[in-house]
């Protein structure tokens, strides 16, 4: 069973990015991954993304970041993820 995910997104001059912070699970690390590879075929969009898993703390974090974002295409890469997951943001970073 996956489990929940936290959305934190973060906005600069030309850089957005989005975190999907989850709790050590593969389902749910898939589920994210998965949202992120449909956004990318619809779209046609391919941002930065790594992952950040964390041995100290019980979440691990998929990032996915955009830099140099002039036309501000992120937004309705972002949304289309958040949509697949089901989730919302639930504040900035």
């Amino acid at each position: 069973m996956s489990g929940p995910i936290e959305a934190h997104m973060r906005m600069e001059e030309r850089y957005e990015g989005l975190c999907l912070r989850y709790g050590p699970d593969t389902q749910t690390r898939q589920r994210i991954l998965d949202a992120i590879e449909e956004a990318k075929r619809a779209t046609g969009l391919k941002p930065v993304v790594f992952e950040n898993i964390s041995k100290e703390h019980d979440k691990d974090a998929i990032y996915i970041e955009f830099h140099d974002d002039y036309k501000r295409e992120a937004g309705p890469f972002f949304e289309a993820v958040l949509h697949h997951l089901n989730t919302v943001c639930e504040k900035d970073c």
